[in-house]
C-alpha cells in the first residue's frame, strides 16, 4: 500500500485561505491551480482570474476543487459551474470512498476475483482489497469506461458509446444503470498499459451508484488534466 503524508498546511493567497497538502506532489487530482489573475483595480474571480464589476461578481461560493477554506468571490459562470460541482464533494466523493463490492479481472486473466475497491482518503488511488491486494494511481488511467445494462431481464446486453476528449477516453450507456467499468492505466514504474475490468457483485445497488459516482470524477479528471 502507497505510504502517502496527509498533512495539510494552511496558506494564504491574493484570494483567500486555502488548505492544501503540506508537499505539493500530493494534491488531489481533482484539485485546480488557482488563475493568474488579469491585471486590474477591479473585482476578480477567483476561479477564472477575470475582472468584474462589483455587480457581475458579488457572490461567494464554496470553491473545494482550488482548497479555499471559506467561499470566495466568483463571476456569474463560474459560480454556476462550482455550484454543480458541490453535488460531486458533498455526496460522489463519500460514495466512492465508501466503496462498492465487484468481481475484478486483471488483463487477460480467466480468473475473476472479488474485491471491495474504494477511493483513498487522499482521493489519489483506487484501492482494491480482497485476497489479495492492489492500487490504481487515478493519474495514470488513460482510458475509462462504464458499461451498463438495460434494467428489463428482457435486455441485458451492455450498450455503451464513446466520448474521448483529450487523452481521457469515457464511456457510458445513456440512462441504463450502470454494471461495471473497464480501466486501462500504467502501473507506477511501468509504462506497460494495462487493463482491469469490474463488474458489479452482489450488492448491485451499491456498485451501480459506485460507478456513477466515478463517472462523474472522471469527468473531473479530465477538466483537471486540460487546465
Amino acid at each position: 500500500m502507497s505510504t502517502v503524508p496527509d498533512g495539510k498546511k494552511l496558506v494564504r493567497s491574493p484570494s483567500g485561505l486555502r488548505m492544501v497538502p503540506e508537499n505539493g506532489a500530493f494534491n488531489s487530482p481533482f484539485s485546480l491551480d488557482e488563475p493568474q489573475w488579469v491585471p486590474d483595480k477591479e473585482h476578480h474571480c477567483r476561479r477564472c482570474g477575470r475582472c468584474f464589476c462589483d455587480k457581475c461578481c458579488s457572490k461567494k461560493v464554496a470553491l473545494p476543487r482550488m482548497c479555499f477554506v471559506d467561499p470566495v468571490r466568483q463571476c456569474g459562470e463560474c459560480s454556476l459551474v462550482s455550484q454543480k460541482e458541490m453535488e460531486f464533494y458533498d455526496k460522489q466523493l463519500k460514495v466512492l470512498m465508501g466503496g462498492g463490492s465487484f468481481i475484478v479481472t486483471l488483463g487477460t486473466s480467466k480468473t475473476s476475483e472479488t474485491m471491495m475497491c474504494r477511493l483513498s482518503n487522499n482521493h489519489r488511488y483506487l484501492f482494491f482489497d480482497g485476497e489479495s491486494h492492489f492500487e490504481v494511481e487515478l493519474s495514470r488511467i488513460s482510458s475509462m469506461q462504464v458499461l451498463t445494462e438495460e434494467s428489463t431481464p428482457e435486455e441485458n446486453d451492455i450498450h455503451t458509446y464513446t466520448d474521448c476528449p483529450a487523452d481521457l477516453c469515457i464511456s457510458e450507456g445513456g440512462n441504463a444503470r450502470a454494471s461495471g467499468m473497464l480501466l486501462h492505466y500504467k502501473s507506477t514504474g511501468s509504462q506497460d498499459p494495462q487493463q482491469l475490468r469490474m463488474e458489479a457483485a452482489d450488492d448491485k445497488k451499491t456498485a451501480s451508484s459506485w460507478l456513477a459516482a466515478m463517472h462523474k470524477a472522471a469527468k473531473l479528471l479530465y477538466e483537471a488534466r486540460d487546465r
